[in-house]
């Protein structure tokens, strides 16, 4: 049947009416899942024990996406395997309210010092954002006879092997900064692997090790104290923390930088409007300033950047990573 125009342009428009009056239901349905997110609490794995630096950005984290997110975000500690426990756990969550603390162990050096995991790091985990860098420091027993990292150095090669180092397991960011600091120096210093930071440090703070590499919010306080003589940072210059406390650059190894990073990954089931929320909420919770100040307090340094540039930096992290390794011949427990 043919219409007249005036009556064909009256329908196309009633048609037009019917079909928007259709579209709000849906339209406030997708709007109301995504804002709907999260429904209930949120839960961080942290794929270490109690201790270290990543408790210190995990729960300084937490607190700040708790108020941004309208639940609780709390932590829950899952050490065991380098970190590997804990991602296989996240990878197969899909209850969409389960995060975890990528670490440059887990995202960038676990894939390439086990021959084979239960995931991929990759295809089974989704960047959200890079939280906080965190400095590496040297450090040494009080009772170790070396004031300096050049000290340490000429204490080492006198006795190969028989100075040691303790780390919280292996391929963990201790781990590496001090395999790498061995490779600058050209030294030979024992391997202790612990079963995450806590542990480690009780036995550095005791003598029974004679030297670490550990994140400094996690040691600050021992240097402080006495207990513990930083040698070097790992840091491109000086901390304000420490002033008078050289880099390896400055100690005669130009070029040096060992600084370890915390980041916020997700299940590959997470929708991407939950993705985006909690990275706009990272965003937001890095540039507190309460958060600000209490993680630079511990010379930790916030970011809180986008998925794609937290992704952009796992991958360029796992490049430079995977050639020390091969170099080191760095092997899981």
């Amino acid at each position: 049947m043919t219409f007249p125009p005036n009556r064909r342009r009256a329908l196309q428009a009633g048609g037009a009416l019917a079909a928007a009056s259709a579209f709000p239901s849906l339209l406030l349905g997708n709007a109301h899942a995504q804002s709907a997110w999260p429904t209930k609490s949120v839960r961080l794995i942290v794929p270490f024990a109690p201790g270290g630096s990543s408790e210190i950005v995990a729960r300084s984290a937490a607190s700040e996406l708790t108020k941004t997110l309208g639940q609780s975000v709390f932590v829950d500690n899952k050490p065991g395997a380098g970190g590997n426990i804990a991602m296989q756990e996240c990878a197969a969550s899909t209850d969409g309210h389960t995060l975890i603390l990528g670490h440059i162990g887990t995202m960038a050096v676990n894939p390439f010092i086990y021959d084979k995991l239960p995931f991929d790091t990759n295809r089974d985990f989704q960047p959200i954002s890079l939280l906080a860098k965190v400095p590496s420091l040297y450090v040494v027993n009080a009772n170790v006879p070396a004031k300096n990292l050049q000290e340490f150095i000429a204490l080492a090669r006198a006795k190969p092997g028989q100075l040691n180092y303790g780390s919280a397991g292996n391929g963990s960011a201790g781990h590496l900064a001090f395999e790498y600091l061995k490779m600058a120096t050209n030294t030979f210093v024992l391997h202790v692997p612990y079963r995450g930071t806590g542990p480690q440090l009780t036995d550095l703070l005791a003598g029974r090790l004679d030297a670490a590499a550990v994140g400094a919010p996690a040691i600050l306080a021992h240097i402080k104290s006495g207990k513990l003589r930083c040698i070097a940072t790992g840091t491109k210059e000086r901390l304000p923390q420490l002033p008078d406390v050289p880099t390896v650059a400055e100690s005669g190894f130009p070029g040096f930088e060992m600084t370890q990073w915390y980041g916020l990954n997700a299940p590959a089931s997470m929708s991407q409007a939950a993705i985006d929320k909690i990275a706009e909420a990272c965003g937001k919770a890095m540039r507190n300033p309460l958060a600000t100040e209490r993680l630079r307090g511990d010379t930790a340094q916030p970011v809180g950047d986008s998925p794609a540039q937290y992704g952009a930096f796992i991958a360029a992290e796992q490049a430079r990573w995977k050639k020390v390794i091969a170099r080191a011949k760095i092997h899981p427990d």
